[in-house]
Parts: structure tokens; sequence; C-alpha cells
């Protein structure tokens, strides 16, 4: 498996999103704007030429509001509050009405479309294209229809009827050359459609006329019918109905009963005042009874006696009480006190006669009520049946009587303009004087437009194909990398690299020996060398960039960590950890993060100009952050998932034990070498091959700047 093809299938198994190089793509779109701006112009040009070539249409538009409108003088027991709703399935069924073919064919009668060359396709000789279509067989002649035919389906074409939103509203539309004709046609089909809906309210109430005579007279005779039944039964059975619309026998029970219940009141009156009189007899009250008292003989008597008590004190005055006057006296007294007891007894016995004679009409008046109740009891099965008789005979007077209301009113709607149309014209069609097709300036202007974009979707879209947009080796984001000199430059699919300093000129050897390689980094080719040591690169946890430990192993003239550092900047997102001097102007650093002093965003820094992102040591230095490898591990795992490489610079004379937490979870060490042979760098190298179990890489740097010559660009052996 090739370099590059390795970093492809590691980045893929990282599952990361890709990141496009906008500027390559800007660049590209820059260079082929030529190809963008030519099919715009023509675009434009041929749209302009169109709208001002193609035959203008014209639009009417007439609207009717749906709504229930029934005659108040054909319905004259409604009001105006009891008309129906529409709702919106019948909107959407008055709106195929108005496009139903019997509607078309009268409208089309009344405009008068036949004969019309827009219209009629049989008017005037047919062309030369028409004519071998119908030789060929894939279209008829116009005369093989009839000319209703043929223009019904030009109608349709131009006829649009649709309801407005939220409303019962009906919008009709009608598209003609002729503005005047499309404003007649729309007003002509509302006006058409009105009277259809007339005439169908006018046959439906003729034909439910017709029905309502038809069934009316078997009706009459059939109420006749039941009402004769109801008092043939009656009179059989003697259910006459008395004053309270009650039955004789019922009215005589309840009579009966009333009779019965103030006999009972009688005797129980007389047995009352019969035993208060004995009791007063005997206890010598007689004259406190008001039946004894009220009596006219009575009060005789004790007038009567009053006077001879009164001649009796008269005479005891002169006379002793054994004179025979005063004897003769007395005896009148006693005489009469014995008349007074009489009477009293009579009317005890005159009271006593009416108890019984009250007595004896409670029985009497108990037995007819007996037998009465018989009678009632026998008359009810009668009733149930008469009562059934009734109830039909009425049904059916009631279903007669609605049969002639519903008769009445069907024929007060059978007249002209008694039952008006569900619906009125609220917007007439006027003459148009716009076209409604084509609208200039947005048909230029969408052509215009579409054919911009669509000219740059492809630009862009063969860009990214030609491989922009491909992740950078290693990695799963940034864009691929073009070299400068590339059959794929040539071909103008990304622009020129970006100049490097001299000593990063350098040529592409690779050599292996073990876990140690050799690599010079050439920037006509970058993608090669960076791929190549990617590919040796351990795999890093999941979700995690590769962080590589980097030292500078020569002197001042090598190639800095910063420089290799800056050339990833240039396609991935790329972090330097400067651990390989003090010298940061005393600015906040790595060591203040770990001391928890500052934040990361306050330690990133990012020169003018580049896109690389560098952490400095710190005020404290490196001394600080190489002492504190548990903190350390923390914050480049932070790192690790943020960038997609992070690089680690160290001094190559640092101690190995400082450098080991480090080394020991880098997926790369990388050892800038500068000149070759230079013994400094190799040993650098080896030591930190020992340190750490992923592959070193040294890094080599051509001879004042000048590429390789190809003859060194094969695999040659490193000395051990």
């Amino acid at each position: 498996m090739t370099a590059q093809a390795g970093i492809d299938a590691r980045g893929a198994g990282e599952g990361r999103g890709d990141m496009l190089d906008l500027s390559a793509l800007w660049a590209a779109i820059k260079r082929r704007k030529l190809w963008i701006i030519g099919p715009t112009l023509v675009a434009l040009g041929l749209s302009f030429v169109a709208v001002n070539v193609v035959t203008p249409r014209y639009t009417g538009e007439a609207r009717l509001l749906l709504e229930s409108r029934g005659g108040f003088f054909a319905l004259p027991g409604q009001s105006a509050g009891d008309s129906s709703q529409i709702d919106t399935e019948a909107v959407q069924s008055q709106v195929q009405v108005i496009m139903s073919r019997d509607l078309a064919r009268e409208a089309v009668k009344r405009i008068g479309l036949v004969g019309n060359a827009e219209f009629d396709s049989g008017v005037g000789a047919l062309g030369a294209v028409r004519k071998l279509a119908v030789m060929i067989g894939l279209g008829g002649h116009p005369a093989d229809r009839s000319p209703e035919e043929r223009v019904l389906e030009k109608y349709f074409d131009r006829l649009l009827v649709y309801p407005v939103a939220r409303s019962r509203i009906v919008s009709i539309e009608f598209t003609s050359r002729d503005p005047a004709l499309a404003a007649k046609a729309a007003n002509t089909i509302a006006e058409t459609y009105l009277e259809f809906q007339e005439q169908a309210k006018q046959e439906n109430a003729r034909s439910a006329s017709n029905w309502l005579s038809t069934t009316i007279e078997p009706l009459r005779k059939r109420v006749a019918e039941a009402e004769a039944k109801v008092e043939d039964f009656r009179s059989k059975n003697g259910l006459f109905a008395g004053p309270n619309n009650t039955t004789i026998t019922s009215q005589q029970l309840t009579d009966l009963s009333a009779q019965l219940s103030a006999a009972r009141s009688q005797q129980a009156e007389s047995q009352a005042k019969a035993g208060l009189i004995r009791d007063a007899i005997k206890q010598g009250r007689t004259f406190e009874i008001p039946d004894v008292a009220n009596n006219d003989l009575v009060r005789r008597l004790i007038e009567q006696r009053v006077n001879l008590r009164a001649q009796i004190a008269a005479e005891s005055r002169s006379l002793l009480p054994e004179h025979p006057r005063i004897k003769e006296l007395n005896a009148q007294l006693l005489d009469l006190e014995g008349q007074l007891r009489a009477a009293a007894e009579r009317t005890v016995r005159t009271l006593e006669n009416e108890a019984k004679i009250a007595g004896q009409r409670v029985e009497s008046f108990q037995a007819a009520l007996d037998g009465q109740k018989k009678n009632v009891s026998s008359a009810n099965d009668s009733e149930v049946q008469l009562r059934a008789l009734e109830r039909e005979a009425r049904t059916m007077r009631e279903q007669l009587e609605q049969y002639m209301q519903r008769y009445r009113e069907a024929v007060a709607r059978d007249t002209m303009n008694a039952t008006p149309a569900d619906a009125r014209i609220i917007s007439r069609a006027v003459e148009p004087t716009e076209p409604s097709f084509p609208k200039k300036v947005p048909v230029v202007l969408v052509a215009t437009l579409a054919t911009f974009l669509i000219a740059l979707a492809t630009i862009v879209t063969r860009e990214l194909l030609n491989g922009q947009g491909r992740p950078l080796p290693g990695t799963s984001r940034g864009p691929r990398w073009v070299s400068a000199g590339s059959p794929e430059d040539e071909a103008g699919s990304a622009g020129p690299a970006p100049a490097a300093p001299r000593h990063e000129r350098v040529a592409g050897l690779l050599t292996h020996t073990g876990r140690l390689g050799q690599t010079r980094l050439d920037l006509d080719r970058p993608e090669l060398t960076l791929a190549e040591i990617a590919e040796r690169t351990r795999e890093p946890a999941r979700g995690m960039a590769p962080l590589a430990l980097v030292l500078d192993g020569a002197g001042n003239d090598a190639a800095r960590p910063r420089d290799l550092a800056e050339l990833l900047a240039q396609r991935c997102r790329c972090v330097l950890v400067d651990l390989s001097s003090d010298a940061d102007g005393g600015e906040a650093g790595f060591s203040e993060l770990l001391a928890g002093e500052a934040l990361f965003s306050d330690i990133i820094m990012r020169a003018s100009g580049s896109r690389l992102h560098r952490i400095g040591s710190g005020r404290a230095g490196r001394e600080a952050v190489l002492n504190a490898p548990d903190l350390v591990d923390v914050a480049l795992d932070a790192l690790c998932e943020t960038y997609d490489w992070v690089l680690v610079a160290a001094a190559s004379n640092d101690d190995g034990a400082v450098l080991k937490p480090i080394a020991r979870r880098a997926q790369a060490g990388l050892v800038m070498s500068g000149q070759v042979g230079n013994g400094h760098a190799l040993e650098t190298a080896y030591r930190l091959s020992e340190l750490t179990d992923a592959p070193v890489t040294l890094i080599l740097d051509g001879e004042g700047g000048a590429p390789m010559p190809p003859a060194a660009r094969t695999e040659m052996p490193v000395e051990a």
C-alpha cells in the first residue's frame, strides 16, 4: 500500500469531517471566471430577446363569492340567519362544476371561440410539420373532430379556476392574446355558472313539486280512512269523550267517587252531632247544643219557662209555697221542662236518622263505584286500541300537512328568479393592460441567475472532483495537497504553492532502517514527504490527532520546527507547542496553563498572515513544563482533540528523562538534522528512538537549498 493510500485509510477510520480549502476554490473560480461570465451574458441576451419576441398573453380575472341565497318569498318561514355555511369541500366541488364540460360547451358558444384562430386549430391551412405528423399517424386531422371539441382542448388550457385561501371566494382566470377576449371570457364563464345553478335549483323544485303532487292525493285518502276508523271504533265501544276530553265511563267514575266522599262526610257529621247531644242531655247542658237551641219549639218553650218563673217569683212575695197558686205554677214549670227534654231527644233521634240515611247512601255509592270500576277496567283495552288508531291518524295528518307546505314552497321556487344561485359575482373582469406572460424582468433575472449558479456549481464541482476538498495526509480534514509543479497545476486545478525558505527546498529521499528513517523535505512535492512521515506515525487514540515530538538536531541554519509547522498549517489545523527555548518575552505560555494562571485562549498565539497556532513555554520556562508530565499529558490530550496535528518542539540537548513522558505518548518523532552526515542529529535520533515506540524520522536539509538530483531519490542505507 502506498503512503498516501495508507494515510487516507487511517483518516477515514478516524471518521472526521472534511474541511474545504476555500482559498483554493476561490482561486479556481477567479481563474475560470470567463466560463462563468460568458454563459451568464449569453443567457441574459437570449432571455431578453425571447421575452420581446414571444407573443404576450393577457389574463382576465372574475371572482365569485359562494353563499347560501335562498329566496325569502319562496321560503317565508326562514330567516337570513338560517342559511347553511359552505365548507371547504363544497367550495372545491363548485370549482369542479365551473370546470365541467357541460358548462364549458355553453361558455364556448357564448364567448364565440369557434372559428377563432387562437383556439380553433381547424381554422386556416395546416403547416408542413402538422401535415407530416398527420400522414405518419402521430396526430389526427382537425377536421376529424367537431369544432366544439377542437376548441375545448385550448379552452381548458387557458382556463384556471381556484379557491382563494381561507375564504369562500372562487377566482376564475382566462388567458388569451386578446385582452378584451380574456375579460369577456372570464365574465361569461361566471355568468354561465350562476345561470346553471339557478336552472339546477328550478329543476330540483319542479321535480319536487311533481313528486309531491302525485303523493299528496293518496296520502289524503289514507288520512280520511284512518280518521273514519277512529270514529267507528269509538262509537262501537262507547268511548265517547266528555267535556274534559275524557271518556264517559271515566267521568262517571269520577262523579261517583265525589258523591261517595260527600255521603261519608255527612254520615260522620250526623253521628258526631247525635253523640254530642246525648252527652249534653246527660250532663244537663241541653240548651248549649246549637241544633237544640236553634229549634223554634225549644225557643218558645224556653220563653214560656222564663215567664212562668217570673210569675212564681211574683206570687211568692205574697203567697206561701203551699199555696195552690204556687203549686199550680210549679206544676206548669215541670211540664215545660219535660217538653224541653222531649224536644232535645227528638233532635237527637233526627240526627241519628240522618246518619243512618247517610250510611245507606254510602253503601249504595260504594256499590255503584265498584261496578263502575269494572266497567272502566274493561274499557281500557278498547281505549288502548283507540289511542293507537288516533296516533296513526294524527301522524298521517301531520305528514299530509308537511307535504302540502313543501308542495306550496316547491311551486313558489319553480318560478323565475324565485331561487337565486348560491353565489354572486363580487369582482367582474376588466380588460387587462399588462400581459401576464411573459413577465419580462423576472424571466430575465431568473434565467441569468440560474445560468450563473449552474456555471459556478460546475466549476466548483470540477475542482472538488479533481482533488480539492480531500483530507490532509494523516488526517481526515483539510484539502488535498497539490504541489506547485504537479500536472494538476498545469491543468489549472489549484494555484501555485507558496514560496518556501531556502533551507526547505530539499529533495525527497526516504530510507528505512528499522524504526529509524530519513527523509528530505521537498516543497515541490510536500505531500509525499509528509505522507511518508504520517504513514509511519503510530495510530493515535480514537478521535485524537497525531502528536509528533520534533527535536532541533542542527545549528542555526537547520530547518526549524516552526518551518515544518508553518507548512502543515497551510493544509490543516496545526498547533506548535514550542518548548525548545525560554525566549517568549515574558508572555504567558504553557507553564501558566499548567499552574492554573491562564486558559488555552490566553496562551494560544497566531502571527499575522499565518494559520499556525503557537504555544510558548511561558514565563516560568520550559523546565517547569517538562517537570510536570502528568499535567502536560492532560493539556496535550485537549490539544489533540481540537487540532489535526500537534507538534511539540524541544531542544536536542534536553535530558532523556525529561523528554520521556512526551516521547512515550507521541505518535511520531522528528529530528531536524540539517546537512547530510550530521552526527549530532543522528545521535539524537537514536536516543529519541530509545525513548519512544513511535517511528523516528530524520528530516534532512539540502546543501545550499538546491534540490537533490533525481539519481539521489532512491533508497539509501543508513549506517547504524
